[in-house]
């Protein structure tokens, strides 16, 4: 079965054309063949009405009337007289006859003078029948030209006609994932706005149940952060304290978990501000200056590491943003580069201005991504088909949002050549004056 609706609309259409096209047609050439026929009835009546008072009385075929008619005028006498066929003829009553003259089937009109004479005047009937084909044949000819043009606009219209949808089917695929607004409805086609409503109920839903499910994350983020971060203390406390080795290696496990779970809800915190305030308000904002910021602070990090952290390119240039937003995440990018680079890699950065945007480039050392993870990278809590280190997957989830939310771009690729590997993140946001 058809699955498209635009085809099964041209092929009912096609199909409803073609018919009425073809009974249009075949009615369209009976009658003209019909009209033709007595068209050359009408001839013959109207050549027997000069015969039946011209002077001149003898058989000769008849000029002046069209050159493939072969119409002739036969006397047949006072009395039956001639050949067979002649005497056959003079027996006929006045009017028009199918007969056989010559061995040849012909239409015969037969009139009598006054002065009792009778003349005959005939025409071939397969003559007449290719006359009446003809005819009938040219009526057909623009029915024939006009079912193709028929074809060409009825596709046309309905191209025309499902425009609106595949507008708001671009519009769909165009928004960004977690845009949940009501589709417009006005100017749509009647047809669907019953389909607009249930979309447009089903997105309020779904926005409902999205800002529960955010409202919860932040609660639950903020409730436990205050709990974990006196037991952290506590366990700094203890640190001061002599135990076993055994004990403190205990301690140290309790130590990395606090730190991670501190983390992760530091990276939940940050991911529903940014859905929570969609319109956080945009300054200008030096982004040479924030990027340095940021390296300064994670240099200990990645020296404790022997990781070459640092800068090739750095150029002045500002965007519009919020500057906190920015910092952290500048901040995301350069700590995972730092994370999956081995011991004694290099991160490198670059900050620079390219036709109006303002480019950020991370480059490592580390393994890279997958290339069937590239796509889902920016997914909250995605960490890819291999995962490794202590990460929640959400810190490039919130460098997305951030950088979504300053109309800007990002883009993961791999880094590949001869003997090296790494991944490569260029962020591109709006330049601006200073």
């Amino acid at each position: 079965m058809m699955g498209s609706l635009r085809g099964r609309l041209f092929v009912g259409l096609t199909a409803i054309i073609l018919l009425t096209g073809a009974v249009g047609g075949l009615l369209a050439y009976r009658w003209a063949y019909s009209e033709a026929i007595e068209m050359q009835d009408s001839v013959l009546i109207q050549i027997g009405s000069f015969a039946l008072g011209a002077p001149i009385r003898q058989s000769r075929p008849v000029t002046g009337v069209d050159a493939e008619a072969e119409v002739a005028v036969v006397e047949l006498g006072e009395a039956p007289r001639g050949s067979a066929d002649d005497r056959r003829l003079w027996g006929l009553t006045d009017g028009l006859h199918n007969d056989v003259y010559h061995g040849q089937p012909v239409r015969v009109l037969l009139r009598t003078r006054p002065d009792g004479s009778r003349f005959a005047v005939t025409q071939q009937t397969e003559i007449r029948t290719e006359i009446a084909g003809d005819m009938a044949v040219r009526t057909l000819l623009p029915i024939a030209a006009l079912v193709p043009c028929l074809l060409l606009m009825t596709a046309f219209v309905i191209a025309r006609s499902f425009r609106p949808m595949l507008r708001l089917a671009g519009d769909l695929d165009a928004s960004r994932v977690d845009d949940v607004g009501a589709l417009p409805a006005t100017g749509a086609p009647s047809e669907l706005q019953p389909f607009l409503g249930s979309i447009n109920g089903l997105l309020g839903r779904v926005r409902v149940m999205m800002d529960q499910q955010r409202r919860f994350i932040a609660d639950a983020a903020h409730e436990l952060r205050t709990p974990v971060t006196a037991l952290s203390l506590q366990a700094e406390n203890l640190a001061s304290l002599d135990m076993p080795a055994e004990t403190r290696d205990r301690l140290d496990a309790l130590k990395s978990g606090m730190r991670r779970t501190k983390h992760l809800l530091e990276q939940l915190l940050a991911l529903a501000r940014q859905d929570a305030a969609p319109s956080i308000a945009r300054v200008a904002v030096e982004l040479d200056k924030i990027v340095k910021g940021v390296v300064a602070d994670l240099l200990p990090e990645a020296a404790a590491r022997n990781i070459d952290l640092g800068f090739t390119t750095v150029e002045v240039v500002a965007v519009n943003a919020d500057e906190l937003s920015l910092i952290s995440a500048v901040r995301n990018l350069v700590e995972n580069a730092i994370k999956f680079t081995p011991n004694g890699g290099s991160v490198d950065l670059a900050v620079s201005r390219e036709d109006g945007m303002a480019v950020i480039q991370i480059e490592d050392t580390g393994p890279g991504i997958p290339p069937q993870d590239l796509a889902r990278i920016g997914e909250p809590f995605f960490r890819g088909g291999q995962p490794s280190g202590e990460g929640a997957g959400l810190g490039l989830s919130i460098v997305k949002r951030i950088v979504d939310r300053a109309a800007g771009s990002v883009l993961f690729e791999n880094v590949t050549g001869a003997g090296r590997s790494g991944l490569r993140v260029t962020v591109k946001l709006p330049a601006t004056d200073a």
